[in-house]
Parts: structure tokens; C-alpha cells; sequence
């Protein structure tokens, strides 16, 4: 598999990467870094509620929400990263490499541990179970990106993967409820149509498969906030098949209890890196995304 990887993504010529912070309560939002140099994504919130962490240019940074400085995390002993990175209790982050497979390491740095054994798949992380156990990620057969994407679970340590059957449509960007009774997710198992897809949750033992979100647009990435009330996803517009970079997209807030009753909604350019994973502030009141505007959008 090591031989099969994939290159991190740059920014395209006359392109930016801006890294937003948004309130769910009001609908404001502040642009907290900008540059031309390195395309950002999928930023994460540090639990010291004090920076973000994101990847580029196939390593990790972190934002300093104080200062605005931006450093590189040196986690050594791993491939280049791509968008899919979560934090872990006890300081760990948990990070998917362009070599398929997922990584431990500290989030102050050092060395990185593979988890993921070579069983022919790549392995795409999206969640962490609230006790730190369990991880749950897609899996696609052979690194084959034709084939629909599975969800599965593992041990954090390593160990054996378990399948949860969510129907034969792709799907992705599987997360743990804050209870860690539910995972979050986008799946195409409710359509005919090619790539669309819509938010659904399923309870970890694979029971009770619900829909969430029925709709016309393409939704993808569903994030519960740290206290359970509020979630955001990302609206493709209809017809788009997975969740390309450098279109006009939407983030929608929700509170759990209603899907179907968006608090507010931000459109940006951008796509792909934007909210790939869980961005809320550890007080559930702002979360944080990448737009990617270009000076004459495509």
C-alpha cells in the first residue's frame, strides 16, 4: 500500500486559504488567518480552547487563536498527512496518511504509531469514541476509489476491524456522538441518484439506521458539538458526486433535535478541506472552517 499514496493538495494559482471561525448562536463569523503559501484544511479545536490544529502541505500545524501564529507540530515517523485527523483524550491525535493507514501520536509532537494493519484497504479516519477506545473510519478495498467506502470501527490500539452495515452506497465521514451511543454520518444508501448523499446516524452496534436530512443538495460531514445540541454539515449543490474542492458550498447549523430547521447557513468556496472533521469549540458555541476563494472563481 505504501507504494500507493497520494499527494497532498497545493492551492491553485490566484487562490487563497482562509481559516473562519463562526458562532452557531448568532451567525457571525471572523477570519482568523489567511495565506497564498500553504492550503490548509480540516481544522480541529484544541480542548485548551486556545488554537487549531490543521493540515498542509502533508504535515500538521497549529493556529495560535491568540497570537494568529502559525508553527508546525513535529510529529515524526509517518507519511504525508491528508484531511482526516481527530483528537483523543489524554493529548493524542489520531491522524489518516496518504499511505492509507492511521497514525497515533501526542499532539505536542514526536513520533507517530501506525495502527492500521496492511489488510488491503485504505483506511480514512473520522471519529473517536468519547472513552478514547474505539475509532471509527472508511474503508475503500484496494485503495480503489471506485468502490463505495465502508464503515468500520477498530480498537485505538490496533486489533481487529468490525463492519457496521449502513447499506451498499458509499459513505463517510463517521463520528461519535458525545454519548458514544451513536455514530454520525453521510451515506449514499438512501438513493439511486450517483453521489448523493445525506446525513444519517446509525447506534454503534449497528441497529437503528436513521436519515436525518432528505434533501436535494449533496450533504456530507455531519460534526456534533462537544455538548450534543448542535451539529454543522456541508452542503454541495445538487448533482455533485463525493466532495470535490473549489465549489460554491454552504455550512449548515442545526440543533439535533431538528435537521430539518437550519439556525443559519455560510456559503463560502471551497469544498473539499473545508469541515472534513469535527471542528466545535470545546463550549459548543463556534467551530471553525477553511474557504479556499479564488480571484476569478472557476
Amino acid at each position: 500500500m505504501a507504494g500507493n499514496t497520494i499527494a497532498p493538495r497545493q492551492l491553485q494559482p490566484g487562490q487563497r486559504c482562509e481559516v473562519w471561525i463562526a458562532s452557531a448562536a448568532t451567525g457571525a463569523r471572523d477570519l482568523v488567518y489567511a495565506t497564498d503559501q500553504v492550503l490548509l484544511e480540516a481544522p480541529n479545536w484544541t480542548p485548551d480552547n486556545a488554537g487549531l490544529v490543521l493540515n498542509g502541505a502533508g504535515v500538521l500545524w497549529r493556529l495560535d487563536l491568540g497570537t494568529g501564529s502559525l508553527g508546525e507540530v513535529p510529529v515524526s515517523d509517518i507519511p504525508d498527512l491528508n484531511n482526516d485527523h481527530v483528537l483523543g483524550p489524554g493529548g493524542l491525535i489520531y491522524l489518516s496518511a496518504n499511505d492509507g493507514h492511521i497514525y497515533r501520536a501526542d499532539l505536542a509532537g514526536g513520533p507517530a504509531t501506525r495502527i492500521t494493519a496492511e489488510d488491503g484497504f485504505f483506511h480514512f479516519l473520522h471519529g473517536v469514541s468519547p472513552d478514547g477506545e474505539r475509532l471509527a473510519y472508511v474503508g475503500i478495498e484496494a485503495g480503489d476509489f471506485t468502490t463505495p467506502g465502508r464503515l468500520l470501527t477498530l480498537p485505538a490500539g490496533g486489533g481487529p476491524s468490525a463492519t457496521i452495515d449502513v447499506g451498499q452506497g458509499h459513505c463517510d465521514g463517521p463520528e461519535y456522538s458525545p454519548d458514544g451511543e451513536w455514530i454520525y454520518l453521510n451515506t449514499e444508501s438512501f438513493s439511486s441518484r450517483p453521489g448523493h448523499a445525506q446525513i444519517a446516524r446509525v447506534r454503534v452496534d449497528g441497529s437503528g439506521i436513521e436519515r436525518l436530512v432528505a434533501s436535494e443538495t449533496v450533504d456530507w460531514f455531519p460534526h456534533i458539538s462537544a455538548d450534543g445540541a448542535l451539529a454543522t454539515y456541508l452542503r454541495f449543490p445538487p448533482g455533485t458526486v463525493g466532495h470535490p474542492a473549489d465549489l460554491a458550498v454552504e455550512i449548515v447549523a442545526v440543533t439535533v433535535q431538528d435537521w430539518t430547521a437550519p439556525l443559519h447557513t455560510w456559503p463560502l468556496y471551497g469544498g473539499q478541506g473545508t469541515l472534513n472533521v469535527n471542528s466545535w469549540s470545546p463550549d459548543s458555541a463556534r467551530f471553525a472552517y477553511v474557504a479556499y476563494p479564488m480571484e476569478k472563481p472557476q
